[in-house]
């Protein structure tokens, strides 16, 4: 069962590196001058709903945590309309935190929005349809040794890593905007 487990688990994620190599590429088909760097605020959409379309048609398929229980059509309209709203509630918090720690509030406030809905979509979406919007068994997860099956380890390992990478990409942002070259990109970019 073991094996079984660790080869879905690694399709998943092999589907979902796919995902984002093909928000890369497929864009520029469909887009008119699309790029990563000049457009980006269109490619973070694209990875995001990409990414979260196939986390949910993955752990749909998988089904990693399969309920014995039957439930009814009202129960699973209930449970989905919580989970699009803990994602928006993530969304807000993940925004709130930024601007907190030094994201422009007015002036670039889309950007912004955009990342938190980015980083949502790479920690709560794959907490969402793997846990649901269980608080207790996110904080049983996300407690020490509360993990009990590979898939809750991966979540955990793969949630952290997105916190971590998130702080170690924006940590360097501000080291060097006294640089003379920055701040005349900064003043080409407020105003075109």
């Amino acid at each position: 069962m073991k094996n079984t487990d660790i080869k879905r688990l690694l399709y998943t994620h092999l589907l979902c590196i796919f995902s984002i190599i093909l928000s890369i590429f497929i864009p520029s088909f469909f887009l008119e001058n699309f790029s990563i760097l000049e457009t980006h605020l269109t490619w973070l959409c694209i990875c995001s709903v990409l990414v979260t379309a196939v986390n949910l048609v993955s752990y749909l398929v998988v089904k990693p945590n399969a309920s014995t229980k039957r439930s009814s059509l009202s129960y699973k309209v209930t449970r989905f309309l919580k989970c699009c709203i803990y994602f928006l509630m993530s969304c807000f918090v993940f925004h709130v935190i930024f601007v907190l720690y030094g994201a422009p509030l007015i002036e670039l406030v889309l950007e912004t929005f955009l990342f938190a809905v980015i980083l949502s979509t790479f920690t709560t979406i794959p907490c969402l349809c793997l846990l649901g919007p269980n608080i207790k068994a996110w904080l049983r997860v996300f407690s020490r040794n509360g993990v009990t099956s590979i898939w809750e380890n991966s979540l955990q390992i793969t949630t952290i890593s997105s916190f971590v990478g998130t702080w170690f990409g924006a940590f360097p942002i501000p080291l060097d905007w006294e640089r003379p070259w920055q701040e005349y990109e900064l003043k080409d970019y407020h105003q075109g």
